[in-house]
């Protein structure tokens, strides 16, 4: 019998959603465990009487882990999958958390930094990884971007207004009581995560064929394709490929001398761009305390400014790369003009906003907009990791931010010296500085390269 469009098994079941869901909720997670350490900082400095470079030098326990263990496991999720991956990442990284809120020392607070930064390593190249395997093409960018910079911006946002300003300061709960609620909920996610996800739409037993072509770009039904032949549902089964996978030696053999210099000039923008991030995941929040003496609830609150503005900064930056990208159909140069406007234009607006530096809520209010601007352009770092990446985006994303470890291991021992030596003004106009930088350096990048050759031109980005 021909199959209608009133048929059930003609409309397309909608799983994606649940797996954008699920890469939405821990990609808000990640940042609402990662945030935690700023806020505890001033209480922290005055336990142990430490230093800002020594505080600095905790936040590089977490940078030196989180960058070392990045491209391994990226390598591991291109070839095992992300379900496996991740799920162990997510593990890792709650009981880092853990660590955090019953270490008894400072000796043992480094290494529960530590282990917090081995869990989160990896976590975004698995992220990408997804995204090429379960999001339409077409939506690709923008699903990227409420992912990579939406939902972590709301993960930092609901660390300072949740941990901090409710937690903390209205229900004035001990910050280790407070860590371990956070710990539960990132329990609670793993489970659902490591229960409903899959590698790929077609492994998956609740994804059907009209839902498997919409995600691999093709909604019309086709015959003798491989990889849109219908599952036999009666034995549960799809005769379709398994899902892409590589090989450490099939990346290397397939990498050409050009596309080694464009992958290199995109590690140079990503250091810059993580160094200059840093501020807001580290630092804010001791500024507040230590220059403008706010606590808890109010500390929240002003930190959350910025926060919101890369929020609204990601997700508008990936409607703008789809929208630029498909009005004018030249990827590269759409991708660039996002990002260069967006790092430029923070730079700007860092300069401009020294002149309310006196005056906490205007400035971080300021920094409202250059966040929102620094971090459109971070979802454009997104879209051009999926571009070049092709089969071993997970690779390619963990390399590109393993290289980026460079500027999220430097900045904490920079900004904490910057702040001790001189005063937090110069920290400030150091970020000004960096943003620069960063928008010059995308005139180099050609997201049309990839770093692995792919066996078909149709993998090949348009241009």
């Amino acid at each position: 019998m021909a199959i209608t469009n009133d048929d059930p098994a003609a409309r397309p079941t909608n799983v994606r959603w649940a797996v954008f869901a699920l890469a939405f909720g821990t990609s808000g997670l990640l940042y609402l465990h990662r945030y935690v350490f700023a806020f505890v900082k001033p209480t922290l400095a005055k336990e142990y009487d430490l230093s800002n470079t020594e505080l600095g030098q905790l936040d590089s326990a977490f940078s030196l882990c989180y960058t070392l263990f990045q491209f391994p496991l990226g390598i591991v999720a291109d070839v095992a999958g992300v379900h496996l991956v991740l799920s162990g990442l997510i593990l890792v990284w709650c009981g880092g958390l853990a660590m955090l809120a019953w270490a008894p020392s400072v000796k043992l607070i480094w290494y529960a930094q530590a282990t917090h930064g081995a869990g989160q390593s990896a976590v975004y190249a698995c992220v990408n990884r997804l995204a090429r395997m379960w999001y339409p093409p077409a939506l690709r960018t923008t699903l990227q971007g409420a992912v990579g910079v939406l939902a972590g911006r709301l993960g930092a946002l609901g660390s300072s207004l949740v941990f901090t300003s409710l937690l903390l300061g209205v229900l004035q709960l001990d910050w280790r009581a407070a860590i371990w609620i956070l710990v539960a909920v990132g329990v609670a996610h793993l489970l659902l995560f490591a229960i409903v996800f899959r590698n790929s739409p077609r492994e998956h037993p609740a994804v059907n064929d009209a839902e498997a072509r919409i995600i691999e770009g093709d909604d019309t039904p086709t015959t003798g394709s491989p990889l849109t032949q219908t599952r036999n549902v009666s034995e549960g089964e799809s005769s379709s490929p398994a899902p892409e996978r590589t090989t450490v030696r099939s990346m290397l053999r397939s990498m050409t001398p050009r596309s080694l210099v464009n992958l290199m000039c995109l590690a140079v923008q990503s250091i810059l761009s993580t160094f200059a991030d840093n501020i807001y995941s580290n630092w804010i929040p001791l500024f507040l305390a230590q220059v403008h003496d706010l606590k808890f609830k109010e500390m929240g609150i002003y930190s959350a400014l910025p926060l919101l503005g890369g929020a609204i900064g990601g997700l508008v930056g990936g409607i703008l790369n789809d929208y630029f990208i498909a009005l004018t159909r030249n990827r590269r140069w759409s991708r660039v003009g996002v990002a260069f406007v967006g790092k430029g234009l923070a730079a700007v607006l860092m300069f401009a906003s020294l002149f309310f530096y006196d005056r906490p809520y205007v400035f971080c209010l300021s920094l409202f907009f250059v966040k929102l601007f620094g971090d459109w352009s971070l979802t454009t770092s997104l879209g051009v990791v999926t571009d070049i990446g092709g089969r071993a985006t997970a690779s390619v994303f963990a390399f590109n931010n393993s290289v980026a470890g460079i500027g999220f291991i430097t900045a904490p021992i920079v900004f904490g010296y910057l702040a001790d030596r001189y005063t937090w003004r110069q920290v400030f106009v150091a970020v000004g500085v960096t943003y620069a930088l960063c928008a010059l350096s995308w005139l180099v990048i050609d997201c049309t390269i990839p770093v692995v050759r792919e066996s078909s031109s149709t993998d090949e980005p348009e241009r």
